[in-house]
């Protein structure tokens, strides 16, 4: 995350109420807003693991 209280930290890493708020509120424009939409349908489908398997790899 490039900003904010979770800067630097991985975008798999967020917490699911953090992800959910801009769910409802609105991803911002551009690359961000794209890869916390992702973040957001990996994690609605349980699918982190996943993800922080293939990151240690």
């Amino acid at each position: 995350m490039p900003y904010g209280k979770y800067k630097g930290t991985f975008l798999i890493e967020l917490p699911e109420h953090y992800i959910v708020w801009y769910n409802n509120k609105g991803f911002p424009k551009g690359k961000l807003g794209d890869m916390l939409r992702l973040v957001y349908e990996i994690q609605l489908n349980g699918l982190e693991d996943l993800v922080r398997k293939l990151r240690t790899v």
